[in-house]
């Protein structure tokens, strides 16, 4: 069935998806590998078609949510689900960039994202809004936390069934921010390369719509809108460095594919492609470690030992399309332990008032190595891409500050303390 309509004027081929590997094209539908050599699928564009249609006064004139940018993402109706999510705060950080030896630098909050507080909620809205297109009714996911609040709360507003697959050993703050808006939570023995695999099974037996497995299509095009944004509020001009968290690497992907389609289209100028770095944790990094290794191929971390659990994939379903990203942009990858994501964590709330996850412990303090190391490109901004809220994991930052002992409600305990220099 061809799904493409013009009722938006859209350009998104919604009747056909592409191999990233082998350039074969497939019908659209709830797929998400090819039939000739198992490569990942993804929407196909006309972008020269946009140019000169998709304007930037067009875009202005839109609601301030990711559909704005609505003709560069996989729907092809007028969207109905994820409205209100996206265009969160691009906040300049000068205390942070003087302390971590970054002249220019910036934070995407999207740690204050509607409705659950991460980046997780654009590729959800993406992914229900074309499960909607498709007729799909029960949709779910395999998640290490941010994943499952999204697809939990928006298949709420939806009215959609939702079943979230998680690790048993999951924070239960992320367990409790699934749950409350009703959706079946199943909690799986392993890790989640474990859940996934068995939700790829699920998704084949039940034709429900896994947003991670059979609509990962649609549902990684949702990341994109990060990028359109970033370009937006710094005048329609692409950043020269970015810091991304990587998990599976669908992200640091997008983010190239999103700086790529808007100098397509015309949106912004010409110019040197944004350097793009990759960030992960010490005791899952996969892809960095094939990155400093110099190897193509990323070797599966089979027991991921880190507090970054958001991150904690082993086996990315892009890593190879991560390492592309970073060697030909001329970005790099770090790695950091937990104790740099707990320092991370807190010196970006001390110096910038953003309290995150361990996520955004992992890209502050990768991002200081990188400054330290001299590899981020000079005279243009540098955006640090913070993609969880602190409230989802805050037992990782308590150590970052002392609790004071309980005092008597009188002034001269205050000066006591006073005293003692806590002031």
């Amino acid at each position: 069935m061809n799904t493409t309509k013009t009722l938006l004027g859209q350009s998104a081929a919604l009747d056909m998806l592409r191999c990233r590997m082998c350039g074969t094209e497939t019908e659209s539908g709830p797929y998400h590998v090819c039939e000739e050599c198992f490569g990942p699928l993804e929407v196909i564009y006309d972008t020269e078609g946009l140019r000169g249609k998709l304007t930037r006064e067009k875009i202005a004139s839109r609601p301030s949510d990711m559909w704005r940018y609505r003709e560069l993402l996989p729907v092809a109706e007028e969207p109905t689900r994820g409205l209100g999510v996206g265009c969160t705060p691009l906040l300049r950080a000068p205390r942070l960039g003087k302390a971590i030896g970054i002249q220019d630098l910036w934070i995407k909050a999207d740690s204050s994202n509607h409705p659950t507080q991460s980046f997780k909620d654009r590729v959800v809205a993406v992914a229900l809004q074309r499960a909607g297109e498709l007729g799909i009714k029960v949709v779910g996911c395999a998640s290490t936390g941010n994943l499952a609040n999204a697809v939990a709360a928006q298949a709420a507003t939806a009215g959609l069934q939702a079943w979230i697959f998680i690790p048993e050993d999951l924070e239960p703050e992320k367990i409790v921010a699934t749950g409350v808006h009703g959706a079946r939570v199943i909690r799986v023995k392993g890790v989640y390369d474990d859940v996934n695999r068995l939700c790829a099974e699920v998704a084949d037996r039940f034709g429900w719509g896994i947003v991670n497995v059979n609509l990962r299509a649609y549902y990684s095009e949702g990341s994109k809108s990060m990028g359109f944004e970033i370009a937006e509020q710094l005048g329609w001009t692409l950043p020269a460095n970015v810091v991304v968290p990587m998990a599976g690497g669908s992200l640091i992907t997008k983010l190239r594919k999103s700086f790529w389609e808007l100098t397509k289209v015309g949106l912004v100028d010409e110019g040197p492609e944004p350097r793009i770095f990759g960030a992960q944790a010490a005791g899952c990094s996969p892809i960095v470690s094939a990155l400093q290794r110099g190897e193509r191929q990323v070797r599966p971390v089979q027991k991921p030992d880190t507090i970054a659990r958001s991150l904690a994939i082993g086996n990315p379903a892009d890593g190879l399309f991560a390492l592309e990203t970073m060697r030909e942009t001329g970005g790099w990858g770090e790695a950091v332990s937990d104790e740099d994501i707990v320092r991370g964590i807190g010196t970006l709330a001390t110096l910038e008032g953003v309290f995150t996850e361990t996520a955004g412990g992992v890209t502050v303090s990768a991002a200081a190595r990188l400054a330290l190391d001299g590899r981020l490109a000079p005279g243009g901004p540098t955006v640090l891409c913070i993609t969880g809220n602190g409230l989802k994991t805050p037992e990782a930052a308590r150590s970052t500050f002392r609790l004071e002992d309980p005092i008597q409600p009188r002034l001269s305990e205050v000066e006591r303390l006073v005293g003692n220099g806590a002031a």
